[in-house]
């Protein structure tokens, strides 16, 4: 059966190509730029921000909706959605930047509060549109990778070429910011410009995707394949290469089950990144119990001195107690 289904998979992709290579080649697209930004988001600590952005996106995009029905009489008709999309999810980032600037200890509060903010107009917008918004609204939520045509792929390849380019030509200062962000300021880097630099492309990148994985989906995809990768990265470029490789795999997969039993691809795609995700943390729990297995195995046995805490700060031990002990017997027979 499921040869036959593989081999009737190859046939469509044959017979339908134009319906099946520009979401392909668009899914391996994203699956590489996902976790290459997704490594700085969560070597970051910032893995929140994705979900908070594709939120506030969706509420630009309901607004989108609003406005294409307001300016459908007009010489504006024709008004796409997925501007508002990209405009409200950018306007997103600067409004997170602005919050932190406001709770220096608590910077964190700031997505929780963008994100329920984007969530309220979302509900706004849909009722101001008089539920005509709320079909696109469904689809969004969990997209859909077949819905890629020809110019939805040349928009995700022009994306795809501008952050390749930037990724290359600061790629030195990227990997001091999220390493070291202190020397990145002695070093001279703009710390603030960078890290909002970086912040824009991910808000650009959730809004253009959103299409192929939905909003609730789309930061599972930066996230997770990341998060299988670091258990077993041995370096950074290590670690964005399993990642994506990952990433990948998951989005090969998650088209062809999609086709084969007519389930969301998003949904599919993140729910493989996940069973690749428990495979990791089995294989990477066993290992270290080898490891630590082998290490007790050829290291000597040696008997540690208990240690005994007593009403000072000083602390003392059972050999300390024993050296005491035959001092004090020693002293005994020599009287």
């Amino acid at each position: 059966m499921s040869s036959y289904l593989l081999l009737s998979f190859w046939q469509e992709i044959i017979e339908l190509k134009d319906f099946f290579i520009w979401p392909t080649l668009a899914g391996l697209t994203v699956g590489i730029l996902a976790p290459l930004i997704g490594s700085v988001i969560v070597i970051r600590r910032l893995s929140f921000i994705a979900d908070t952005l594709s939120h506030f996106s969706l509420a630009g995009i309901t607004f989108g909706v609003l406005l294409a029905e307001i300016l459908s009489k007009t010489i504006l008709a024709g008004f796409s959605p997925l501007l508002m999309g990209i405009i409200f999810s950018v306007a997103g980032t600067f409004l997170i930047e602005k919050l932190r600037g406001f709770y220096k200890n608590y910077k964190e509060l700031s997505m929780p509060i963008v994100m329920s903010f984007g969530a309220a107009l979302t509900g706004i917008f849909i009722a101001l549109s008089h539920g005509s918004s709320s079909n696109m609204t469904d689809s969004l939520l969990f997209g859909s990778i077949f819905s890629v045509k020809f110019p939805d792929f040349i928009v995700v390849s022009i994306m795809a070429i501008g952050i390749f380019v930037f990724a290359g030509f600061y790629k030195r200062k990227i990997v001091s910011l999220c390493f070291d962000e202190t020397f990145a300021r002695v070093s001279g880097i703009k710390v603030r410009g960078l890290q909002l630099a970086i912040t824009v492309i991910l808000a650009i990148f959730i809004s253009t995707t959103m299409q192929m994985f939905g909003v609730l989906l789309i930061s599972a995809l930066m996230i997770v394949p990341v998060a299988s990768s670091i258990l077993i990265g041995k370096s950074f470029k290590n670690t964005i290469t399993i990642a994506v490789v990952f990433s990948e795999v998951s989005i090969i997969l998650g088209i062809y089950f999609s086709y084969a039993f007519s389930l969301p691809s998003g949904s599919l795609i993140v729910i493989i990144n996940i069973l690749i995700l428990v495979a990791v943390m089995i294989i990477n729990h066993f290992a270290k119990l080898q490891k630590k297995k082998d290490i007790q195995e050829t290291t000597p046995v040696v008997i540690q001195p208990n240690t005994i805490e007593t009403d000072t700060s000083i602390t003392i031990t059972t050999l300390d107690l024993e050296n005491i002990s035959s001092d004090k017997k020693d002293e005994k027979n020599l009287q």
